[in-house]
């Protein structure tokens, strides 16, 4: 009991004593606080006096696997408060010990009342440090103080407005209506002893205050951008609160990127795989400065699911740079590609198998894992046509903090759950970085950050803020299926959307669903819904397929629902169901509008779809068209990302004739965002001119085989940015 036993930097307690703080009791005295980001210099033993110096006044984030738990350090940092993540298991002695002045608990994908519930040091709470708790981090708050958590039958991912009550310290400043992130599907039931409800969201707290003890939390993210007036929060509790200095200043982050490289690299040579975005523009801009010319060999490899002309236009952009770049055709290896993966998501043996060729794979995670390895494989192959010795090349890469995070990766979050395995830090790249042959520069940077590092470097803008294409690239927007995708909950489903697209008649035709879609909203959300469906003509149904999303900090592969109007759209009404229908139906993660006249029959089957030729070219010339109308148009650059999809759906068959399936539907996905981490679609006729859109319909309309053109309206959360 109180032994700390040391992996990767982090301290892993082991004993209830420890955690409990016992020092007494034979529990180390010594503690070495590391940071998860690596920056410490710290080693296990140092003394904790001079721990304490470094660490005086600083705030520790305890991390309970949350999506956005480095956004939270980002977010302290730019308020100049020095921050260190560390494990939510860190014990409350070590915390006072290094001088920490308060606590922030981030979310996480548990329960707080599940059996495999992450461990923590109770004594956390009761230390005298102010305790900012979001999510389930107020949840944990909560129970300690013996309050309870339940989960409810409506979710909440997505934006919501709250109401807080703007006399407690943490909302000092703020309006009595705040617009925030929620993303949870538990929920405070009794509040605690101590503690009053100081927010919000219809009947659920949104957040809990004990003024008294300096304790608080919110189930909404004050970190994400997406809470308009998060910053202020924060500044509430660092400066007003905890009474922070904001004297803390990062060093310059280019400077500290070229020492890390030349300290890892030293006389070696480079392998960087250069797909021509930003990400790995930038960081081979940096190893050109950190390093010999003769070091660097920049490799830009065509998997075969690039844009139109893509490589042929990296290789033109890079050359502009004076980048030299060696260009590998590779299609027929990614097309052929395989990878091991496990037996079966039950087995926890370390038996493989060997997964199907890519060009036969629907599943997303396998794709992307196959994708990943194929990467690695052939610019091994490309370092032995060069006769180098592959255990003195190290291989360098434009990772990010989202692509970890998103990954599950140790390197940013030792909980956080799998939402989807970036190609970059797949099983293959995560053994060669435990073997130290990995160079990741950009590794604590979000995208932001790296445009304003690539202009720092000197890049020229039309790079620096050009629309991120992910490494896989058209292999992760074709939405591969052999059969359609329906569970047993399709048809209750169903009738919960037809409930809620056609709301004013329903309520007039009393059916057993009818009181649980009226129990999830508030009088107000039932009001506007009645206004709607009595205004237009709407439907709304499921789509027999799947797609990757981020609810409650855990990753869903669900369904997708699709909204069909007689009359043209009225989006700020299609927005509101877009909101409403994930909050409802847990098992969507995504709502689609439709375009074109009202689907009358849905569908229930697919128009088998694989990463073939022809399946490959129909998407690249719908990318194409509508990346053209969106450049012409200069709204490119209101918009952060815009992912063009190939979905397995054929519209508009008469089932009674049983044609078959075999056309395919486009969707469009417009995307705004800072940081990737959390994001807004835009809204036609708002962010965006509906003319702009409606060219891109008309346009893609024309290629063959299309059935349909739809347009995501799903936030980020429910939906992640990709749709695989």
């Amino acid at each position: 009991p109180g032994e700390t036993r040391w992996s990767m930097g982090l301290p892993h307690i082991v004993g209830a004593k420890a955690a409990a703080g016992a020092v007494g009791d034979g529990g180390v005295r010594e503690i070495s606080m590391a940071l998860c980001n690596g920056d410490s210099k710290e080693s296990p033993g140092r003394d904790i006096k001079d721990a304490r110096h470094q660490y005086e006044g600083a705030l520790v984030i305890l991390d309970a696997g949350a999506q956005y738990g480095k956004v939270i350090d980002r977010r302290v940092r730019e308020l100049f408060v020095q921050s260190e993540i560390l494990p939510l298991e860190t014990p409350a002695f070590a915390i006072k010990e290094n001088g920490f002045r308060a606590i922030i608990i981030s979310g996480g994908p548990s329960s707080v009342y599940a059996e495999d519930a992450p461990w923590f040091d109770p004594a956390i709470f009761t230390i005298g440090k102010p305790v900012l708790g979001i999510c389930y981090g107020m949840q944990m708050m909560n129970k300690v103080f013996g309050g309870t958590v339940h989960r409810k039958n409506m979710r909440e991912d997505g934006v919501f407005t709250i109401n807080v009550d703007n006399s407690c310290s943490l909302f000092r400043g703020l309006q009595k209506d705040e617009v925030v992130l929620l993303t949870h599907g538990d929920s405070v039931d009794k509040v605690a002893e101590g503690f009053k409800v100081v927010a919000q969201s219809g009947n659920i707290a949104a957040a809990i205050a004990n003024e008294t003890k300096k304790l608080y939390g919110v189930q909404f993210h004050p970190e994400v951008d997406l809470t308009q007036h998060g910053k202020d929060i924060l500044k509430n509790f660092l400066f007003d609160i905890a009474g922070c200095s904001g004297t803390f200043t990062v060093q310059n982050r280019e400077a500290e990127c070229i020492q890390e490289i030349q300290r890892k690299v030293g006389h070696s040579k480079v392998l960087v795989l250069l797909s021509g975005g930003v990400d790995s523009t930038v960081c081979t801009a940096l190893l050109n400065k950190a390093l010999k010319q003769d070091q660097v060999i920049a490799l830009h490899i065509d998997n075969g699911f690039m844009r139109k002309r893509e490589s042929q236009c990296v290789e033109e952009a890079l050359k502009k740079l004076g980048i030299k770049v060696k260009v590998i055709n590779a299609a027929h290896a990614f097309y052929n590609g395989t990878t091991t993966l496990p037996i079966s998501e039950e087995d926890r043996t370390p038996r493989k198998r060997i997964s199907k060729t890519l060009n036969m794979t629907t599943n997303p995670e396998e794709k992307r894992k196959i994708i990943g390895d194929t990467f690695v494989k052939v610019a091994n192959e490309v370092i032995g046509e060069m006769n180098l010795k592959p255990e003195e090349v190290f291989l360098a890469q434009g990772t990010l903090r989202p692509d970890l995070i998103e990954s599950a990766s140790v390197e940013a979050s030792g909980k956080a759950d799998v939402i989807k395995t970036h190609h970059n830090d797949t099983e293959l790249i995560r053994e060669l970085r435990e073997e130290g042959k990995v160079i990741e520069p950009l590794k604590d940077f979000h995208k932001d950050e790296v445009r304003a590092l690539g202009r720092e470097l000197g890049l020229p803008e039309d790079i620096v803020s050009r629309h991120p294409f992910p490494g896989p690239g058209l292999a992760i927007r074709i939405i591969c299926a052999d059969e359609p995708y329906i569970c047993k909950d399709f048809a209750e489903t169903n009738n919960i959307l037809k409930i809620l697209a056609d709301f004013s008649a329903s309520v007039k035709k009393p059916h057993t669903l009818l009181q649980r879609v009226k129990s999830c909203m508030s009088d107000e959300e039932q009001e506007k819904l009645l206004q709607i469906t009595s205004l237009h003509s709407l439907s709304a149904f499921l789509m027999p397929i799947k797609t990757v999303g981020v609810q409650g900090d855990c990753r869903s592969y669900s369904y997708v629902c699709g909204i069909s109007s007689k009359d043209a759209p009225h989006w700020d009404s299609l927005m509101f169901l877009v909101r409403l229908i994930p909050r409802i139906c847990h098992n969507i993660n995504r709502v689609v509008y439709i375009f074109g006249p009202q689907i009358r029959e849905p569908i229930i089957d697919v128009t088998p779809t694989f990463l073939t030729t022809g399946v490959l070219s129909t998407l690249r010339q719908a990318d194409f068209e509508a990346h053209n109308i969106l450049r012409e148009s200069g709204f490119s650059g209101k918009i952060s990302q815009m992912p063009v999809i190939l979905t397995p759906l054929h519209f508009d068959r008469d089932p009674l004739q049983k044609q078959p399936s075999c056309q395919r539907s486009v969707v469009i996905r417009t995307f705004i965002t800072s940081d990737f981490m959390t994001g807004i679609p835009a809204t036609p006729g708002n962010h965006i001119p509906e003319e702009v859109i409606s060219k891109m319909v008309r346009e893609i309309k024309k290629i063959p085989g299309i059935s349909r053109v739809m347009y995501d309206m799903t936030s980020k959360p429910p939906g992640t940015t990709e749709w695989e």
